[in-house]
């Protein structure tokens, strides 16, 4: 049986990034949802993510999104998490709300146009350099909608040029982490759609390219925790968007749609040893709070994370591996099953005790009535959202 001390101390040192961006308003392809109280600076921002550090202790990173959260002076922006007990995680380019890039950023045939966007990504890095920021994290929505649009291969050509420009540019300790999406916006052909071409691109790119898996991005049916073990084992798994979904990429809450494929994810991440410092695996949130409070949200998101990663720990690795040498379906499959229907929250509450957190960190921050003081003292200024 797994050693509760050793189980409890992984929990401890666990650390989940939350993302900038789950902090302003969001909502769907129809309607951005405002609502009172959000943020409109990236210091209101880091303030709203301190407090989701401060009631869970395992989140405190902090990932930007350029330009959304572009200031005068990084530097500044990092004193002042490091003042709220934060560091600022990731960089995340934005190479998709530009209208040069109707055809694609850094796949589009127009070589002016993928100067722009390797230009935004070297700006990026520059950002690294002067928040202290160690990963530069890539989605592109580059792809084409109809047959016969563009060169597929040309595309990924243009790609693997662009993209060894900007690692050539990563300083000492920086690294690449390379995102890839199934489908969306275009529908025809999408350059980085699966994890077998990032994969591809980040072996010729070096030992600093990383493989990001975001767990909306997957068609329906497809085993994400094979993926995540292949990487694992491989070297080049570089960090998660946990989000969850119904249907496509819907961006909520990380184990809201199925609380059992998170299990089965961060069992094969406790189990390829994703959790140690060497490893140096990026865990992040990518959610849109659409119609729930933001903050409670990130809270509760972060819990369940935190909760699935508890239920890993708890699988008796030991009597697992005997039933699958013995070729003991059931018995293998009941020892994963026994870990995962463990109600690890009393365990939780107790770590949580030992720490001098809460108990019950959602409850705790709602009973502190900052939701409300953040309501009344943010009123007037622009809001924080998509494009802000």
């Amino acid at each position: 049986m797994p050693d509760i001390t050793a189980v409890k101390a992984a929990l401890a040192a666990q650390r989940i990034e939350t993302p900038s961006w789950g902090y302003g308003n969001s909502g769907t392809r129809f309607k951005v949802f405002a609502q009172p109280g959000v943020p409109r600076d990236p210091y209101e921002k880091l303030d709203d993510a301190a407090e989701v550090h401060a009631y869970t202790g395992i989140a405190p990173r902090v990932a930007l999104h350029i330009p959304w959260d572009r200031v005068d002076d990084y530097a500044a922006l990092s004193s002042y998490a490091r003042e709220r007990g934060l560091e600022l995680g990731a960089i995340n380019s934005n190479t998709f709300q530009d209208d040069a890039y109707r055809l694609g950023s850094v796949c589009h045939p127009d070589p002016a146009v993928r100067r722009r966007a390797v230009d935004h990504l070297l700006d990026c890095v520059d950002i690294m350099d002067a928040t202290g920021s160690a990963d530069l994290k890539l989605w592109f929505a580059d792809g084409t909608n109809y047959p016969g649009q563009d060169d597929v291969v040309a595309r990924q050509e243009r790609l693997a040029e662009s993209l060894a420009e900007v690692y050539g540019r990563l300083g000492r300790g920086q690294r690449m982490l390379l995102e890839y999406k199934l489908f969306e916006p275009s529908f025809y052909t999408t350059d980085v759609p699966d994890w077998g071409t990032a994969y591809a691109h980040c072996l010729r790119l070096g030992p600093r390219a990383g493989v990001v898996v975001d767990t909306g991005h997957h068609a329906p049916g497809t085993n994400i925790e094979f993926i995540v073990a292949l990487l694992l084992r491989e070297r080049r798994l570089g960090g998660f968007d946990f989000n969850s979904r119904f249907y496509a990429d819907d961006d909520l809450m990380a184990g809201a749609a199925d609380p059992f494929q998170l299990f089965r994810i961060m069992y094969e991440v406790v189990r390829g040893g994703g959790l140690a410092d060497s490893a140096a695996i990026a865990f992040m949130l990518d959610q849109c709070h659409n119609i729930e409070a933001k903050v409670p949200a990130v809270i509760r998101s972060v819990l369940n994370v935190q909760e699935a990663t508890a239920k890993a720990l708890l699988v008796d690795r030991g009597a697992l591996a005997a039933a699958q040498r013995d070729g003991d379906v059931l018995a293998a499959n009941a020892v994963l099953m026994d870990a995962f229907h463990t109600d690890v929250r009393p365990l939780l509450r107790e770590l949580r005790e030992e720490q001098g957190l809460d108990p019950d960190p959602v409850a705790a921050y709602l009973r502190s009535g900052r939701q409300e003081r953040i309501a009344a003292e943010r009123a007037g200024g622009a809001q924080a959202g998509w494009g802000a």
